[in-house]
């Protein structure tokens, strides 16, 4: 078992302060499992913006997802639970704030069946440049106007005198 590339260069900037040679017994796994604990994971592309947690410990009742201005709340909280080595209570909060060009109103989150809590906003679209087509609608054909009415054409009151026979 050997290290990795990575693992050494990160052990090199972890390396003991003063106060920790003085007890003389360096700790290196501290600094992996600090890196293991914090399993979050950001993922930034063009279509989206995506957070992934591991909250297995979690119940999702006591999980908490909150978005506000440009940021991303997630909380966890649990009581007082007892383990097999004795009671724990636990709480996290992490705040993420969104970069710019990602609509937060649009923010879902999803929890797997493994404890996977998922956050995602999708981009925005590029701002409108002022410029647009408008689409043209089509009707029926276009109503003709109805020629003038002469009074010749139209029919006249006439008086006829009613004429009886004796």
């Amino acid at each position: 078992m050997g290290l990795k590339r990575d693992e050494l260069l990160s052990s090199l900037s972890t390396f003991p302060s003063t106060s920790l040679l003085r007890n003389s017994y360096f700790r290196p796994w501290r600094t992996n499992l600090q890196r293991q604990e914090s399993a979050s994971t950001i993922n930034l592309t063009k279509e989206k913006f995506e957070v992934i947690l591991d909250v297995q410990q979690f119940a999702p009742e006591e999980i908490t997802v909150k978005a506000s201005n440009n940021s991303v709340l997630v909380e966890g909280k649990h009581e007082e639970k007892q383990d097999e080595h004795g009671f724990i209570s636990r709480q996290f909060t992490r705040r993420y704030i969104l970069p710019t060009g990602y609509d937060i109103a649009d923010l879902v989150s999803t929890l797997s069946s493994d404890g996977v809590l998922t956050v995602t906003a999708p981009s925005r679209p590029p701002p409108n440049s002022g410029e647009r087509i408008v689409p043209i609608t089509k009707t029926g054909p276009a109503k003709q106007p109805e020629p003038p009415k002469s009074e010749q054409s139209q029919p006249r009151e006439q008086n006829v005198p009613i004429v009886t026979s004796p």
